[in-house]
């Protein structure tokens, strides 16, 4: 790949859309993940109750991003996590979070609260990975 080729990757099996992008768009060997919604690719727009089911499928979606790339949870640098109940799901979003990457080894990260996300989701995650040369 040519040093500012622009790779747009479309996952086969992959979370299925809610709005016309890609799953991941690669330049210069950084990977600028999608946000990602609570459903499953196996049933789009059914969102699990709870928190903890959210954050669960929302990285389970992202980690089927990077694998279906030839990358891992180990190459992500950044992630921006979105919630529309912060003050209530803060603690247990992050409860779940911080499993997912170890101690020592987590990326930078920045948490929002907004007021709505699709499929009226209480959480949805976006990342940045670099692929190693």
């Amino acid at each position: 790949m040519a040093e500012n080729e622009m790779l747009f990757h479309m996952v086969h099996g992959g979370p299925k859309p809610v709005a016309p992008f890609s799953h991941a768009v690669e330049c210069g060997g950084w990977i600028f993940l999608t946000g990602q919604m609570p459903d499953t690719p196996a049933s789009p727009g059914v969102l699990p109750d709870g928190i903890e089911a959210q954050t669960h499928n929302v990285m389970a979606n992202l980690k089927t991003v990077l694998t279906g790339i030839g990358l891992g949870l180990q190459h992500v640098t950044m992630v921006r996590i979105y919630l529309t109940h912060f003050d209530s799901d803060y603690a247990p979003m992050n409860a779940v979070y911080r499993d997912y990457f170890p101690q020592g080894r987590r990326p930078a990260r920045t948490c929002i609260g907004t007021t709505g996300l699709a499929y009226g989701a209480r959480i949805e995650i976006d990342m940045v990975a670099h692929r190693p040369a």
